[in-house]
This record gives structure tokens, sequence and C-alpha cells, in this order.
């Protein structure tokens, strides 16, 4: 098996020979990176000291993922004070890679300070977008009725007004990712609703499979407001439930990555794609029960059947990943080779 800095030295230099060879065809070259999810096993055993790890802020993580291959990351500085954000800033510029931030809303005013400060930091560091969530959780695991599910939409509006002027102040943009809580076409209404250029989408490749959508429609929908990627491939299993959902090294899903890569950097040339592989056992999408359906009733008889067919029709062509009984060392060595393996693919088939 081959040691991890050996394997890493070989990934830098594989898409290095990609990035000489755009270089000399006078091409331009899409940004292609590695956001903090893609390594959220490594962070956790990183918070948790239980085994040695490569990273455990901003700066050093991505010195870890140019290693991997990586042109630059998305991740938060909120550890850093100024003057360490801006160390970060020059060494970002001096090795010709890109940063993205990733930053917390806040849900009330008392948080907004918190906020203010997280906007300084991330543009000390050089970062000219961050992104967010509204939720950090699932849409048909958290609300329970339609009444509470319309209660956060409200707040997410209170919420995003609140920070505009903010984001507009530092010349900061945020992109909201579609986080398994709106539909493409809600996340559509609430960018209309700002009409700001400082606030956007940061498109997820594979999470909106959960709510039953056909990622080219997604795609397209939210394409207009793209500020930032998370770049996945997806594999689809059946389940008693409805089924399961899981991402896998890009390539050997069934997602149509170049195609979509193409129609978002078509909107937006300046997008950054970054790599969002977790590592983890499959996700189950509980759509044969009813509660899952408790947000959003009248989507049911549109999208439940074609979302069955969708998985029927594309069956993985290799086992998913997964973790359990696996040690820490084990997992990391996995993700590590998951997030290897797909920044290669992306450099050789979408740079």
């Amino acid at each position: 098996m081959m040691k991890r800095r050996t394997f890493l030295t070989a990934c830098g230099a594989t898409v290095l020979s990609a990035r000489s060879l755009l270089a000399a065809t006078g091409a331009t070259r899409t940004k292609l990176g590695i956001c903090t999810f893609s390594c959220h096993q490594q962070w956790r055993a990183s918070r948790d000291k239980s085994v040695e790890c490569s990273f455990d802020d901003g700066p050093s993580f991505y010195a870890y993922a140019r290693k991997l291959g990586a042109d630059g990351t998305q991740v938060s500085v909120a550890s850093l004070d100024e003057a360490q954000a801006r160390a970060f800033r020059a060494v970002v510029a001096e090795t010709g890679g890109y940063y993205e931030a990733d930053v917390r809303l806040p849900k009330k005013e008392s948080e907004l300070g918190r906020f203010k400060q997280d906007v300084k930091l991330a543009r000390a560091a050089g970062a000219t977008v961050a992104r967010s969530v509204l939720s950090g959780t699932r849409r048909y695991e958290t609300w329970k009725t339609l009444e509470e599910f319309q209660t956060f939409r409200a707040e997410a509006s209170q919420r995003l007004a609140m920070v505009e002027p903010v984001l507009k102040r530092h010349g900061l943009k945020l992109a909201i990712e579609n986080h398994k809580d709106l539909t493409a076409d809600e996340q559509v209404a609430l960018m209309r609703e700002f009409d700001s250029e400082w606030i956007g989408i940061n498109v997820d490749t594979g999470n909106n499979l959960a709510l039953l959508e056909d990622p080219k429609v997604t795609t397209e929908a939210l394409a207009p407001y793209a500020l930032s990627v998370h770049l996945k491939d997806m594999a689809l299993q059946p389940d008693p439930d409805g089924f399961q959902l899981s991402e896998v090294p890009c390539g050997t899903g069934f997602l149509d990555l170049p195609w979509i890569v193409k129609t978002l950097t078509q909107a937006n040339p300046e997008l950054a794609i970054n790599l969002e592989m977790a590592t983890r056992d499959p996700l189950r999408i509980p759509c044969l029960t009813e509660g899952y359906w408790a947000t959003f009733p009248d989507r049911k008889a549109s999208h439940l059947e074609k979302a069955m067919a969708r998985v029927q029709e594309n069956p993985p062509s290799q086992p998913p990943p997964s973790v359990t009984g696996k040690s820490t060392t084990e997992i990391i060595h996995d993700e590590e080779a998951n997030n290897r393996n797909s920044l290669i693919w992306m450099h050789q088939q979408l740079a």
C-alpha cells in the first residue's frame, strides 16, 4: 500500500502536469479545489485529537489541500486573528491558489457582531466569496409540520436581510448552499426576493436528490445565482423506506458532472469548483414514509415516481463508501484516497 506522503506527492505531480499542459495552450483554467466537509473525518479526528492529523485550522488545511492536488480551499478562518488572516492571504497569493470563506449566519441580532468579525477575517484572508447555510439539518428530518417549515423560511429572509448591509460594506459575497432544506424553486424565490449582488447560491450538485429533484433541472434553476460550487458525484440504492444516497469519487457515480460544471461556469465563469466528497455511510432518504412529505405535500404526485425510477435506472457501478466497523485511521485513509482520486479526475476532465 502506497504510503500517505508518497501518494500525496504523486497526486500533486499529476495535477501539476495537467496545469502545465493547460498553461502551454494558453487556455483559461477553471479553479478546482476542495471544501471543509470533504475532509470532515480528519477534521473530527483533529478536534478529538484521536489520531495525528495534517491540519487544524484554515492555513494548515490549505497547505494539505494543495499537496492533495487542489488549487484552493473553502474553509473557515474564524480561529485566526487579523494578522494571521493577512499572512494566510499572502501564502495563497504566493502559491497561486485561491481561498473562499465559510461563515456562520446569525440567527438573531445579538449574534451579528460575531458575524461581522467573521466577515472581516474572511476579507483579511483574501476571500471575496463565503459559503454559508440556512440550516445545518435535513428538511425531512427536522420540521414535522408545514407550519414549522414556514417559520424557518420566514426567519431565513430576516437573517439575510440582517446581513446584507454587512456584506455590501465589506465587499464579501455570500453563497447560500442548497442544503437539503429548500427546494430549487424555493431557493430561487429567496434569491429573487433579495435581488442582491451580495447574496447568491453555493450550488451543491447532489443535495437536492434528497428532495427528489432531477439534478439537471436543479442545476439549470440555480445556475443564474451561482457564486460557488460543491461538486459531488452520487450513487443511489434501494431502501425499504425509499432509497439510500451516497457521495462517491468523481466519475464513478451517475451524475453528468462535465455538463453540470459547464452549465454553472457558463452562468458564472469566475466560479470555484470545490470538491465535497463526504466519506461516510449512505444517507437514507425515507420518501416512502408519510412523514417525509409533511413540509411539501403537493410534491408527492409530481416527484416520487420519477425519483424511484431514477434509483432503479442508476445502480451503483461499485459499492459506495461506508465507515461502519472501521477504525479512525482506516476511515481517514479512505477519505484521503477518495479526495485524491476525485481531484485527479476533476483536473483531467473539468479543467
